[in-house]
């Protein structure tokens, strides 16, 4: 068997807003936020995580209790800028360190950096919150498509792709692959009628798809245009791409814990190497 190179820890799996109640534990009621490790000799070069919703809070604190290995610097990847993808930086504890960099990056073109700088200035507002963005305390950089690649510095043999999506504003799907085996996270994200070849050609021959799936079809179809995708949409799309593995995430508010296992053992039969993601769940691949 070969040896894993990529590790993941899923911190949020819910879509649209957080939930708490009793019946939404299983798999968690945290908003969009997944953190992802290089299995290299040196495991100390950067802490790397895609989208801040609420679940960035519970990495905050496992990077303080070293559950998670610690860095100086932290990478923080945004597929996009809806609320429930932010919403989690505020409460992120290292940004409150004046030990640690944190570099937030969006491949959003049309976004100069002072732009980016200001979506979470703005969240961040007297009206809304306490602390202003400019006094939490770490050393906050931002950097659009053009600027990061001068200074976020990958293991150098990791390929680092994405690809914009149908999404209400615009999304990315994100791909890493390292040693031959590859990742691909695809949230928010809308085919439409049939499913979006552009991104079954990015997710080509991934080891593991992490796709979003927070309608069933029939509750897609009064949800067109809301920038979601269905169970069976996951499926074809991994088909398709002939992705070994795929895991269902950003789960709708209103789907509990029994909806979600009913759903989950209704496609493993269709396809068997699937699940939904869990808040708290870790991968290898």
């Amino acid at each position: 068997m070969q040896k894993p190179v990529w590790q993941i820890k899923f911190y949020g799996t819910r879509g649209s807003t957080p939930v708490c109640d009793k019946n939404f534990q299983e798999y968690g009621g945290d908003t969009t936020c997944i953190y992802l490790d290089l299995l290299t000799n040196d495991r100390s070069k950067m802490i790397v995580a895609f989208d801040a919703g609420t679940g960035i809070r519970k990495l905050g604190k496992d990077i303080a209790l070293g559950k998670i290995p610690d860095t100086e610097f932290i990478l923080l990847v945004f597929s996009h800028f809806h609320w429930d993808h932010i919403q989690g930086l505020p409460f992120f504890d290292p940004a409150y360190n004046p030990d640690k960099k944190i570099a937030l990056f969006s491949p959003h073109k049309e976004y100069k950096k002072n732009e980016l700088q200001n979506i979470f200035e703005t969240q961040m507002r007297k009206e809304y919150f306490p602390v202003p963005l400019k006094k939490m305390g770490a050393e906050l950089k931002f950097f659009t498509e053009e600027e990061y690649q001068s200074y976020l510095d990958f293991e150098k043999s990791v390929q680092f792709d994405y690809h914009l999506h149908q999404h209400p504003g615009g999304a990315f799907s994100f791909r890493l692959e390292w040693e031959g085996r590859s990742v691909c996270i695809c949230t928010d994200l809308e085919h439409g009628e049939t499913i979006d070849q552009k991104v079954v050609d990015f997710c080509r021959n991934t080891d593991l798809l992490i796709h979003d799936a927070q309608y069933t079809d029939e509750e897609l179809l009064t949800h067109r245009g809301w920038g979601h995708s269905s169970y069976e949409q996951a499926i074809e799309c991994a088909r398709q791409a002939g992705a070994k593995k795929l895991l269902f995430t950003h789960h709708d508010p209103d789907h509990d814990d029994a909806f979600l296992h009913q759903m989950e053992k209704k496609y493993q039969k269709i396809f068997p190497d699937c699940a939904m993601a869990k808040q708290g769940m870790e991968v290898t691949v």
